[in-house]
């Protein structure tokens, strides 16, 4: 209702929405969040794990 009460279809209003909510992302919090919820990366392997790697690269 809210698409048509703008004159626009639901998929232009869903995208408009989207680059308004990019727009007011900031960079450094999105960062600072995912680094606490999702630290992927950021977590040393164990020494097993370092041989298995190095190993698979031929090193």
């Amino acid at each position: 209702m809210a698409a048509a009460r703008k004159g626009t279809n639901l998929k232009r209003y869903i995208e408009e929405l989207l680059d308004k909510a990019a727009e007011d992302c900031n960079d450094v919090e999105m960062y600072e969040y995912l680094l606490k919820v999702a630290p992927e990366g950021k977590e040393r392997v164990s020494e097993q794990e370092k041989l298995e790697f190095e190993d698979w690269l031929g090193l």
